[in-house]
Order: C-alpha cells, then structure tokens, then sequence
C-alpha cells in the first residue's frame, strides 16, 4: 500500500492531524502503533488507537488533552501510559520503551527507549507495523519486519526468535493462537515448535490473562481454529486439561463425530453461526465434558456415556472457578448441559404433554437457547440424518407451543403460593408448606388440574389434611 492510499484511508481519522501539529509544537515524534495499523490494512474497523511517542507518553498526553480540552484523560504513570476517550475511539498513548524480563514473571522491567527497542518488543510482526503522523512525514509507513508481507501472505510470525518472544511473555503463545483464530491465519512452524516447547510457561500466566484469551477464542467466527491449535501444541492439557480429555474418547458412530474432542469443536462450530452468545458457545464447550468419565463398552451396543449430562452439569461449577469465570453464568451453562439430551428424547409421537411441560419448566426462559444447542449437536456427514435429526426437533418444537399456548407455562411456579399455603393450613414455614407446594405443581405438569389459581386452591384444600396429618 503506497502513502498516498495511506493518507486518504487516515482522512476518516481527521482529529489525527489535529494530535501532528500538537506534536509539531511540543518537538514531539509521535506514530500510530500496534492493532489500529494492522486492522488498517486488512480493512477492518477498529475504535481503538494506539500511539507512540518518543519520550514520555504521560507528558504528551496531558498536552494533547489540556489542549484540545478533553477531560477524561487518566495516566499510568509507572507503565508510562495514558487513555482518554477521543470522538468515539479509545485512543491509548504510550511512550517508547524497552524491556527485560525476570523468567519467574510475565511482567516486563521497563526503561525508557527509541523507536526501534518499542517496535522490536512488539510480539507479532503483524503488531509491529507503525505509521508516522508527523508533520513532515504524514502517512509514512515504517515496517522493519515485513509485516505487510505478513499480512498478504496471512502469517503470524514474531519479529524475534520465538523461544526469547514467547519465553519472555509466555501469554504471546495463547495471543498467537488467537490472532490465527480470529484473522484466519497460519502460525509460523518456527513459533509453534516454540510454543509447544515453552507451554509449561503459561503456568507463571494469571488465570485472569489466561481466561480473556480464550474467551477471545471462543468468541472468533470459527472457534475450531483454535480449539485444535491449543490441542495439537499440547495447550490445553496445561489450560483447561477436562477439554484436553476428550480427545481419543470414542463414540459410537451414528450421528457424532468419532472422537469426542473433534465433535466438541464441530459442535462449537455450529452454535457460533447462529450465535454471539460466548455463554450459550460455552455451554457449546462443555456440553459432553463428562464423556470421559461415564465411558462404558456394551456389547452389541459399543461405547456408551450414561448420566454424562449430570455429572457433566455437576462438573461446570468446578471449571467456572478455576477459569475464574463469572459466577452468575453458572446456573444457565449447567441447565443447557444437563438438558442437552432431552428434548431428542421427547421426539416421539406418543409423549405425553406432561413430559413435554416438563422440559418447558425445566427450560424455563432458556428453552429457545436449549434447543439451538441441541440443533449445534447434530455433527454427522450423512444429509439424511441431520434431516431426520432436525426434523425431530421441529417436532419437538411444534409439541412446545402447542402445550404453551394451553399452558402459559415459561416461569412456571404453583399459583397458589407458600404464604398462602401457611394461612389456609395454619401452619409456620416449613417442610410441609414445601411438600404441598411441590404437589400442586406436580398435579399442573402431570395435567390432573390446569394450570390456574381457581383449579390450584381447590386442588390445595382437596389435599391439605393428607399433608398436615402426615407431619403431626
């Protein structure tokens, strides 16, 4: 790309030569860095801009600001950094650095530095590209490790020998897998021999780090890049070992991939055409993380995985904590996982709407999320099965409305509460008030009474005395 094409693409970045002349004033060197540039050149919108200034960044950033009267800045002065929000861009402001490293710590020692320690630091070639917006060389391009090459030729390569990048800051390995993941392209053998090699380096990584990385991942048009690359490198073993595990767990062969890894990621795959939702794409993820722990050979049968959902809902609480994910995600990636295998189960014709009320409760406001799940399980190269197999959720779906629309069953809860049950009955809160409330609901899923107050306080006084005799 010439600097004309350059210039005319920074035009929709006006306020830039705004930030060159406040450069010009200060005798300040100042260039656009990082994600911003790259993005550039592959035609992707980005609202976030780094620049580098040669000297102190936190200094710069307090003229530019108090110049242009923008008064959001805030500095961090011991990184040498400063942000403010600029239009609608996030615009990050750093001063030229270099860095060391202690083996023990991914944090850098950092002293100040020129411009070519700063771009030499820099993890990716893709990463290290930089553009002047100096008054007196506008629109320059400045790549000293051929990441425009890179970017045509969609490789993701370091600007220094991988062993030092990645052992310096072993969470460039998983930043590599994500970029390949997100831009499609292929990492460099060189840097996958590293990062095979240096793996156990993750190990000195935050799992907060660790974690937005991979979420990043699973957040990516076609997670599968990266799920794989994080199995063959041997990753996962190190990061989520309970993933690592399904790989080589056989199924067998009717509508599932072969191995339960593969089928995972195909699975993952699916859900991410239909879906933003990284919780319903996690769930995606461990959907059959307990495969390797029900796995069971039946002659005449083959492999089986009984109760994996179950144990599988029962696993997710454990992995949310040590990935440190949020807590309150919990509940609604242990209902999809548990409920995964039920609604092909009530495909058939003779199911009783009880059963099928069953699954709405259960469901609750997650039904529709339950069964794009179930629709992303469906794996097989067969055409005639993933027909026969969609067919039966259409059934299944149809069976839903039907029993909704006589039901009005999503949030389902006795209407007849417990306050109420305790001052028909005189009874104090307790056990019994359960028990009678959990009968009432049970005699509405079952279709004995409908679901109304009229019919649920009737059914209350029919059946109270049994309750109340029972607990004296």
């Amino acid at each position: 790309m010439r600097k004309t094409e350059i210039i005319e693409k920074l035009k929709d970045y006006s306020f830039l030569k705004s930030f060159s002349e406040i450069a010009k004033k200060n005798n300040t060197k100042i260039y656009l860095v990082g994600g911003f540039v790259r993005d550039l050149f592959l035609g992707r919108q980005k609202n976030e801009i780094d620049i580098l200034v040669i000297g102190s960044g936190v200094e710069f950033a307090k003229k530019l600001t108090q110049e242009l009267q923008i008064k959001n800045l805030t500095t961090y002065k011991n990184f040498g950094t400063a942000h403010f929000n600029y239009q609608e861009y996030k615009i990050e402001i750093v001063g030229a650095r270099k860095e060391s490293y202690d083996r023990n710590s991914r944090n850098p020692i950092v002293e100040d530095g020129s411009f070519d320690d700063d771009i030499s630091r820099r993890d990716f070639t893709i990463n290290a590209i930089a553009i002047s917006i100096n008054d007196e060389d506008y629109g320059t391009i400045i790549d000293k490790f051929n990441g425009l090459r890179d970017i045509k030729n969609r490789i993701i390569r370091t600007p220094l020998d991988p062993d030092i990048t990645f052992n310096d800051d072993p969470l460039r390995i998983l930043r590599a897998i994500r970029f390949a993941t997100q831009l499609q392209f292929q990492i460099q053998e060189d840097a996958l021999e590293a990062a095979k090699k240096l793996k156990e380096r993750l190990k000195i990584i935050s799992q907060e780090r660790i974690t937005d990385e991979f979420l990043k991942i699973l957040a990516s048009s076609k997670p599968s890049i990266g799920l794989i690359l994080m199995h063959n490198l041997g990753l996962l073993d190190v990061i989520f070992p309970e993933l690592a595990k399904l790989s080589g767990v056989e199924q067998r062969k009717d509508y599932h991939h072969k191995d339960v890894f593969y089928h995972t990621c195909e699975v993952v795959d699916n859900i991410s055409k239909n879906t933003d939702d990284i919780w319903l794409r996690f769930a995606a993820l461990v959907h059959d993380i307990a495969k390797p722990l029900t796995k069971k050979f039946v002659e005449d049968v083959g492999w089986t995985f009984h109760g994996h959902e179950e144990i599988g809902a029962r696993m997710v609480k454990g992995i949310f904590k040590k990935l440190k994910l949020p807590f309150n995600k919990i509940e609604y990636v242990e209902k999809l996982v548990r409920l995964h295998l039920r609604p092909i189960a009530l495909a058939n014709e003779e199911v009783t709407d009880s059963a099928i009320r069953r699954l709405i409760v259960q469901a609750g406001d997650d039904l529709d999320d339950l069964i794009t799940l179930c629709r992303a399980d469906i794996t097989s190269k067969n055409l005639q099965k993933v027909e026969k197999y969609l067919e039966n959720y259409e059934k299944v779906i149809r069976r839903v409305k039907e029993v909704e629309e006589k039901d009005r069953l999503r949030a389902f809860q006795s209407p007849v509460r417990g306050d109420e049950i305790m001052r028909i009955c005189k009874i104090p809160p307790g056990k019994t008030v359960g028990l009678i409330k959990s009968a009432i609901e049970e005699a509405i899923l079952d279709g004995v009474i409908p679901n109304t107050y009229e019919a649920a306080y009737d059914y209350l006084l029919k059946i109270k005395d049994n309750y109340l005799n029972q607990s004296q």
